[in-house]
């Protein structure tokens, strides 16, 4: 008969110890950083890009580990006040201390401001569309059918309607957004099926930018931020019209068609 070799203390030891509490230290942090943009560079995602939305994702995950640490529990009970007190001021500085990491790695992701033109206007980069892209897109699907047609002048529109912000207010622009489709979406179905895809309308003339998940994003504009979208709209030199169309379509849209 075979005998099965038991676990020796040795094996059971690291056993436990890998079943323990994990951590990176900043070797491994580095490698994953490194890997990541090994990888984004094959894919044409030049550093100062990757950079910037690595350190996005840190800030987030800065600011989601805050906000979890806020929900704990409080002090063990039955060691008394002062221990509590003690407890509380003690969560209270890690608090603020993860509030100042998360607005450290904010300010990597943003970047020097130097680049600012004169007027404190600050130029619109790639990554601030490409972010706009995966906001709106799926946005728009949720309204509205998909379309053929994505203008070709569509990084132009997003330029625009980003140029209406702040660099803090383009990197929180997705939760924005998102907040505004909820908020509209009953009227935003009516008016993609009165005028966008659903439609029996034309896909040219005023209308034709509702085919165009960037839409959206400038009917968002349109509502909250009107005379700097269409400064920024005109210094694009895009067609006039289809900010009247989608002016008019989101004015038919308001009541439900009888």
């Amino acid at each position: 008969m075979v005998k099965h070799r038991t676990r020796t203390d040795e094996g059971d030891a690291i056993n436990t110890a890998e079943r323990g509490r994990h951590s990176l230290d900043p070797a491994n942090v580095r490698n994953a950083k490194n890997t990541i943009f090994e990888l984004l560079s094959r894919a044409g995602v030049f550093r100062g890009d990757a950079e910037e939305l690595i350190a996005l994702v840190e800030a987030g995950a800065v600011a989601d580990a805050h906000s979890q640490a806020e929900k704990a529990a409080g002090a063990p009970a039955g060691e008394g006040e002062p221990y509590a007190l003690g407890w509380h001021d003690g969560a209270r500085a890690v608090g603020e201390e993860l509030v100042r990491v998360a607005e450290r790695a904010l300010d990597r992701a943003i970047g020097d401001s130097g680049d600012a033109a004169p007027g404190g206007h600050h130029p619109v980069g790639r990554m601030d569309v490409e972010r706009a892209k995966v906001a709106v897109t799926p946005l728009h699907l949720s309204v509205s059918d998909a379309s053929d047609l994505d203008p070709e002048v569509s990084d132009e529109v997003l330029t625009a309607v980003l140029g209406t912000m702040s660099v803090v207010g383009r990197v929180g622009y997705a939760g924005r957004l998102e907040q505004f489709t909820d908020s509209h979406r009953q009227r935003l179905v009516r008016l993609y099926t009165r005028f966008g895809p659903r439609s029996r309308i034309a896909v040219h003339g005023r209308y034709s930018l509702l085919h165009s998940p960037s839409s959206v994003a400038v009917i968002e504009r349109l509502i909250n931020a009107p005379s700097a979208l269409r400064a920024e709209w005109e210094l694009a030199e895009l067609p006039p019209a289809w900010l009247e169309g989608l002016s008019r379509a989101w004015h038919a849209s308001e009541v439900p068609a009888g």
